[in-house]
């Protein structure tokens, strides 16, 4: 539980894309404003009891900012925090955004690894998404990236897409790992409230694999990135070994992390705190002096405990038992009784060297089983 991550929302966009249902603003409208906020809260925030090991600029686009902006707010991050010297410092980037002038500049100040929203490597499905790249772009961005002295990038993809067969995902898996990624993040497309897609399929207008489909997707995912060298270490997440995303792994581990920037949340000590999800009530809160955390949270022990056990089967290894008694005092064979014991018994969990984990059966099912564990 050693680990401290420090993440920063950055919550401007092209143009907002017809799946996401992240906070995020269409434009660069007050980015000057939302800097001078952000430096502010940065220097509010500072946390001295240890060293972060992780820092992760997400959105939203973080490259709709200026990379000198990035730069200086990338070095205020180290100036107020005691940042660890192999601390993995990540930024999302999206390929319409950035050239080699801009990736130059992020590598120099300090960034190295990059998360590139790829999402497809099929230009009609790109289009289908709304995302504002082509494939070759995309293709484009990874190669300039290794050119401006990246040695860590990682690639978001999504399956499950309107009217994607299982051919044109091999294909876009191929396209992807022959651009040679250290990372993969693969996603399944889900229709969340509010968004465009989710009144679309309201309408009937959005066709969707089934569920056999994304089954077989997954296993095509499963194969091609295993031959690739790659290993899955979180349901959604795959990386060529010593790559895994440090940062999101002390997600999954219930660990500690500040969260600055409109609608980002902290977890320190115990205390989940989430801020305001308008950027513009966010910079008036901060230029006034009051607090911007729309929602604070405590977890009754119980209930953390619970959690920590959802949030850690994500990973591929599992959950430690021992762990869990040590932070919680709760015996979790105990706790779940005839409910775990019957998830075993239908080998969808199994009990290896003390970790709780998923089988290959409980992984295709795993929001189910999860579910019962809540």
């Amino acid at each position: 539980m050693d680990e401290l991550g420090l993440y920063l929302h950055v919550p401007f966009c092209l143009k907002k894309c017809a799946y996401c249902s992240f906070y995020s603003l269409p434009g660069r409208q007050n980015v000057d404003r939302y800097i001078a906020s952000v430096t502010q809260q940065l220097r509010q925030y500072s946390y001295e009891e240890r060293p972060l090991t992780s820092i992760f600029f997400g959105g939203g686009t973080p490259t709709m900012l200026p990379p000198e902006s990035l730069r200086q707010l990338l070095t205020e991050c180290r100036q107020q925090f005691f940042c660890a010297e192999d601390a993995e410092i990540s930024i999302e980037v999206n390929p319409a955004t950035v050239d080699l002038p801009a990736l130059q500049t992020l590598r120099q100040a300090g960034f190295n690894r990059l998360s590139i929203g790829a999402q497809s490597f099929q230009d009609n499905e790109l289009r289908c998404l709304g995302r504002p790249h082509t494939v070759a772009a995309a293709a484009q961005t990874v190669r300039l990236a290794r050119e401006a002295g990246f040695t860590s990038i990682g690639l978001d993809l999504m399956f499950g897409l309107p009217e994607q067969t299982l051919s044109t995902w091999r294909n876009t898996l191929a396209q992807a790992l022959d651009l040679e990624p250290q990372h993969l993040s693969i996603y399944e497309l889900t229709i969340e409230d509010g968004t465009p897609f989710a009144r679309q399929q309201k309408c009937g207008q959005l066709v969707l694999p089934d569920e056999d489909a994304a089954l077989r997707m997954l296993e095509a995912t499963q194969q091609m990135t295993e031959e690739a060298g790659f290993r899955r270490y979180e349901i959604s997440n795959y990386a060529l070994p010593g790559f895994e995303c440090r940062h999101n792994i002390n997600y999954w581990r219930s660990g500690e992390w500040i969260g600055l920037g409109p609608s980002a949340v902290s977890s320190i000590n115990g205390t989940r705190c989430t801020a305001l999800a308008d950027a513009e009530k966010f910079c008036r809160r901060m230029e006034s002096g009051q607090e911007v955390w729309q929602e604070k949270e405590t977890l009754e022990p119980e209930a953390a405990f619970r959690e920590s056990v959802v949030i850690g089967l994500r990973m591929t290894a599992g959950v430690s038992l021992a762990d869990l008694r040590c932070r919680f005092g709760i015996d979790a064979e105990v706790y779940y009784g005839e409910t775990l014991a019957r998830l075993v018994r239908l080998n969808m969990l199994e009990i290896m060297k003390d970790h709780l984990r998923l089988t290959d059966q409980g992984l295709l099912l795993a929001n189910a089983v999860m579910a019962e564990l809540v």
